[in-house]
């Protein structure tokens, strides 16, 4: 018979999703005011960009970090000519200990960079929870080596508190928003999960996903209105499985098939 164990105490689940609820609400509140200004930025930057006709490339490399990147590629209500760079060695499909470790390999990122061959006239936005794996801060350096304007989507929090010895850390041990010409602060707190169970060591539901999300289509949006200023109406991506939609995205792909790689 397995050892029986003292009961634990009552949990309130719906307080604790409640909690839960109002920790995202915030979140996402503090970076609707105190981005404002880098978000309307670098949705100027990305305005020229479109309006040249040149793509806007993206990368989230690190576990969780890709689904950034996925996020606004290839998505209902997303802009054509965003361009993911959906590299393999990072996503958790891979294997999740394998992500992890590549992540942390010195000299990953940049050559995902090179093998994209961005330059002078290209942007690239660049996203992670935490802004300081080793992979990350590669990529970063490349781009910026190759003239490439860059973007940087991150929680500072997370990178000024986490210590210069860590093992995730870029040998250089910088952060990405010291890197980046334009800096997002997507307020993640040290840990990223903000929910604590009484009677658990560990907090449980992350919040970057969210984060990220948000924060990204907040940038879209910017994009799209300042390019409707402009006079120009920007293609973007209507859901294939709504009514018209296949129709509707056929009118551009051939515009896009061959540039982006992941199309």
């Amino acid at each position: 018979m397995p050892e029986l164990k003292a009961p634990g105490p009552v949990i309130d689940a719906d307080a604790l999703c409640e909690g839960y609820f109002a920790s995202t609400q915030a979140l996402m509140r503090r970076v609707l005011e105190e981005e404002k200004a880098p978000l309307d930025q670098a949705a100027s930057k990305l305005a020229d960009q479109i309006e040249a006709d040149r793509l806007v490339h993206i990368y989230g490399p690190g576990g969780h970090s890709n689904l950034a990147s996925q996020e606004v590629f290839f998505r209902a209500g997303g802009l054509m000519h965003v361009s993911a760079i959906l590299d393999e060695g990072t996503l958790l499909s891979n294997g999740a200990l394998r992500s992890m470790a590549i992540e942390r390999t010195p000299g990953y990122g940049k050559v995902v960079i090179a093998n994209q061959r961005l330059g002078e006239t290209d942007l690239l936005i660049l996203v992670n929870a935490y802004g300081i794996n080793a992979a990350l801060i590669d990529a970063a350096l490349e781009a910026r080596r190759r003239g490439t304007f860059l973007i940087g989507i991150s929680s500072r929090q997370h990178a000024s508190n986490t210590s210069p010895d860590h093992p995730a850390r870029h040998p250089t041990k910088q952060n990405l928003h010291d890197i980046v010409d334009i800096a997002v602060d997507t307020k993640v707190p040290i840990g990223d999960a903000v929910v604590t169970v009484p009677g658990m060591g560990e907090n449980i539901a992350a919040i970057s996903t969210f984060a990220n999300a948000f924060t990204l289509n907040c940038l879209v949006i910017r994009t799209v209105a300042k390019l409707v200023e402009r006079g120009i109406e920007p293609p973007v991506w209507r859901s294939g499985n709504a009514p018209g939609g296949d129709e509707a995205n056929s009118r551009f792909i051939a515009s896009f098939q061959g540039r982006v790689r992941a199309l």
